[in-house]
């Protein structure tokens, strides 16, 4: 039987894996576990970061049922279900990462998503607005364990464009959560109400943590873990933000978060209200995932032959000239009805695509200064550009009146401004 990890890259089959919690020694050493093989690894690891996209996409088609099922006066403020997950999920990451470093990573995963399911259950009994945000900002909190966790568990085994690779890879399998999230929740909403979805929520995390459960062992040797002291968290704090390729890799990903947020929050009230397409919405949203994962699979393709700082200039510049024509034909309606829909469509792929070319790319320019310290730093990127993505991000939903104008002018000049910013990411990288 070959090793487990032969198929992988180098940079992985460097690491000792950990003993397995409990193992019975043998001849005086200890029996190494079990550990998934790649597809398995790339598959389990997809699967916890989809935790935030069903948690974010399954309550689209929701949208409607809980503005006119709390009485809002501006339907708008649905769109808050979204944006205060996400931010629960920022705040979350910032001590998700020293938690891990401190105590290994499958232990803070089974906590923090101890944490989603009782938050799950809180908003399916929520009766106002308020207390549905406040138990959807908790289970974002909760959401930020398997996030930025699993992170750590891929920084543990991979670097650099390697590490860029697999997490192509994963986004790619990803995608599959987004592209038929909105159709199940549709589903659960005709037959049960849109209550129903956040039991399905705690079904999905209970899937995963067991899976993480019976198969993947700690990747955090205990010899090599930290004791979190505030000083320290400190001086590590201070070691990332002042490192320029880790601090303008922040600043990008904080735009390009926001394009993705703004968009989502957008794309249902604009399919509903601009087109009068909310019964096929869940169809179309498919539909727009499934075409955009081929970018994350284009990633993993060409980023080691291209470079992960050129792909994302390529892809923001990209982005300011389709999202400006949007803007132009919103504006001055350029376009006849079915045209005009189409070319939202071609939009709305491209701005996922978009996610699958610049986030882990990101993430890998960020993490690479920083990968002695990868549970902390994992937490401080992640935290940071995700709650400041809620700043970009919210405004530009509630913007909307009734046509994409004020959601492309908004993500136009956000692409711009990360198109900017890539200008002085000047990291050597490899050929």
């Amino acid at each position: 039987m070959s090793r487990p990890f032969d198929s992988l890259d180098p940079a992985l089959q460097e690491v000792a894996p950990a003993p397995a919690s409990g193992a019975a020694p043998h001849g005086g050493q200890t029996r190494p576990p079990r550990h998934p093989g790649r597809a398995e690894f790339i598959g389990l690891m997809a699967m916890l970061f989809a935790t935030i996209a069903f948690s974010l996409d399954a309550m689209l088609p929701a949208l409607p049922s809980i503005a006119s099922d709390l009485k809002l006066t501006d339907p708008n403020r649905a769109q808050l279900v979204l944006t205060s997950f996400v931010f629960g999920m920022g705040a979350g990451t910032l001590f998700t990462g020293p938690l891990s470093d401190r105590f290994g990573r499958r232990p803070v995963i089974f906590a923090g998503m101890a944490l989603y399911i009782l938050a799950a259950l809180v908003a399916w009994a929520a009766r106002s607005l308020e207390l549905l945000l406040a138990a959807r900002v908790l289970q974002g909190i909760g959401a930020a364990g398997p996030r930025i966790v699993a992170l750590a568990i891929i920084r543990d085994l991979y670097q650099g464009r390697g590490m860029a690779r697999l997490m192509s890879f994963v986004m790619m399998v990803f995608t599959l959560v987004p592209a038929i999230a909105p159709s199940f929740g549709a589903l659960i909403i005709h037959l049960a109400g849109w209550r129903a979805i956040f039991p399905a929520f705690v079904v999905f995390a209970v899937i995963s943590t067991s899976w993480l459960a019976l198969r993947q062992p700690e990747t955090l040797l205990p010899e090599n873990r930290k004791m979190f002291r505030w000083s320290s968290f400190r001086a590590t704090l201070a070691e990332i933000l002042t490192n320029r390729q880790v601090t303008l890799s922040i600043a990008v990903q904080t735009l390009c978060f926001g394009i993705l947020f703004g968009h989502l929050s957008a794309v249902q009230p604009i399919f509903d209200v601009t087109f009068g397409r909310a019964a096929s919405f869940p169809m179309w949203f498919g539909i727009i995932a499934v075409l955009a994962g081929s970018a994350s699979f284009l990633n993993a393709a060409i980023v080691e032959r291209v470079g992960m700082r050129r792909i994302i200039k390529i892809t923001l510049m990209s982005q300011i000239g389709i999202a400006g024509a949007i803007a132009v034909i919103s504006a001055t309606g350029a376009l006849p009805q079915p045209l005009y829909f189409a070319a939202y469509v071609f939009w709305s792929v491209s701005i996922f695509a978009l996610a699958g070319l610049t986030i882990g790319n990101l993430n890998a320019l960020a993490m690479e200064p920083v990968g002695h310290i990868a549970g902390t730093a994992a937490s401080v990127i992640g935290s940071i550009s995700t709650m400041l993505a809620v700043l970009i991000a919210a405004p530009i939903g509630l913007a909307f009146d009734g046509t994409p104008l004020p959601v492309a002018l908004g993500l136009m000049i956000a692409a711009a401004l990360g198109a900017y910013l890539m200008r002085f990411i000047t990291r050597e990288e490899q050929a």
